[in-house]
């Protein structure tokens, strides 16, 4: 009688074990899994902001007044840096 409770306590005892070795593999693969989407969302709010700030560049380079030829070939040069930039961080992005 105290051998078979002792048996079912121990058959008990084996599987609380498993389930919290179970649930200690589940608690760490979801804590990577929010790890990475942390990050993810790192990266994405930077590119957000990099995107506000090339509108802000824009905006300033259309509000620039064009009086004369220079400050249309400024306009156009300054245009093609933000160009070539983003070619650049395209580029260093993949």
């Amino acid at each position: 009688m105290i051998h078979e409770e002792l048996q079912h306590l121990q058959q008990l005892a084996n599987k609380v074990t498993k389930k919290m070795d179970f649930l200690e593999q589940e608690n760490h693969a979801l804590r990577q899994r929010v790890g990475s989407l942390l990050e993810e969302l790192q990266e994405k709010e930077e590119s957000l902001e990099y995107f506000k700030n090339q509108i802000k560049i824009s905006k300033i380079v259309n509000n620039i007044p064009v009086e004369n030829m220079a400050s249309a070939e400024l306009r156009n040069r300054i245009d093609n840096y933000i160009k070539e930039i983003d070619k650049i961080i395209t580029y260093l992005s993949e």
